[in-house]
């Protein structure tokens, strides 16, 4: 099976991916043969509760909140017109990762006209968590796993309907990134009901669902997808280094060859 397009991959235009490179990802992406890569860079309007990540970021924290470096989008675009030009056999995408679009439409509408965009991926990285925004690992400590990834999954729809400004929402499991080993182990079924709310609610809206390789997505909720009348896949990497592009691409693109799906690979597919 060949490799479908790495449609979530982040360089040194991301505020948490500073030893990333566009230029190395493009020659990785030509060496492993890869059709298209999107540079989906990070865009994090919401400050959000550092936690770990004040050591790792501590010039982007104050009083304990992390406050994203900002897109810098001409010279992001500028990079991208190079690479175009140093590697014509590779179709590069441009794009961003919003987190949480529906909280920050005005500001998008300014970053989305210095360009154009053609991969925009809705994220929700930091649900609220009472006055303030966090990662779910930051919700852990002190709340139950499956009372934060239902309210994880609830806030979806509300994001849907709230934005119009990304096609593809990405890493619908995200917060099994950083399932707790104490809570029971994470089963899909055990959270039918909101996944299904959640898929519907994309699939209604337009969107596509991401299948993002970082943790492999659990083929039950790409099987809901479909019953839920799902029509398009994107795959991501998610990849913040060269060396990263393209992981589990080819396993995901089994999977949902099974499940009677086809990679999305053009821009604003969803809405094609």
């Amino acid at each position: 099976m060949e490799l479908p397009g790495d449609g979530h991959v982040h360089t040194e235009y991301s505020w948490d991916a500073n030893q990333g490179s566009m230029a190395g990802t493009c020659a990785r992406a030509v060496e492993l043969g890869l059709p298209s890569v999107a540079f989906t860079e990070h865009v994090d309007f919401t400050p959000f509760r550092a936690g770990f990540l004040e050591d790792k970021f501590p010039g982007l924290v104050t009083d304990g909140i992390l406050h994203a470096t900002a897109l810098d989008a001409q010279s992001y675009l500028e990079s991208i017109e190079r690479c175009r030009a140093k590697y014509p056999e590779l179709r590069i995408l441009t794009g961003m990762e919003i987190g949480q679009p529906h909280l920050h439409e005005t500001e998008l509408k300014k970053l989305l006209a210095q360009g154009t965009f053609d991969r925009l991926l809705g994220s929700l990285h930091c649900p609220r968590d009472g006055t303030e925004y966090a990662e779910p690992w930051e919700f852990y400590p002190h709340r139950p796993a499956d009372e934060v990834f239902r309210e994880y999954l609830l806030e979806i729809p509300r994001m849907v309907a709230g934005s119009d400004l990304f096609e593809v929402f990405a890493h619908i499991d995200y917060p099994v990134r950083s399932w707790p080993e104490s809570a029971k182990p994470f089963a899909p079924e055990d959270f039918e009901d909101e996944l299904r709310q959640a898929l519907r609610s994309l699939a209604d809206g337009g969107r596509a669902l991401e299948i993002n390789t970082r943790v492999p997505l659990h083929p039950t909720i790409l099987r809901w997808w479909a019953e839920e009348s799902g029509k398009r896949v994107a795959f991501g990497s998610d990849a913040h280094l060269p060396e990263a592009l393209a992981t589990g691409l080819a396993e995901a693109a089994a999977v949902a060859e099974a499940h009677g799906f086809t990679p999305i690979d053009g821009p604003n597919c969803p809405g094609d």
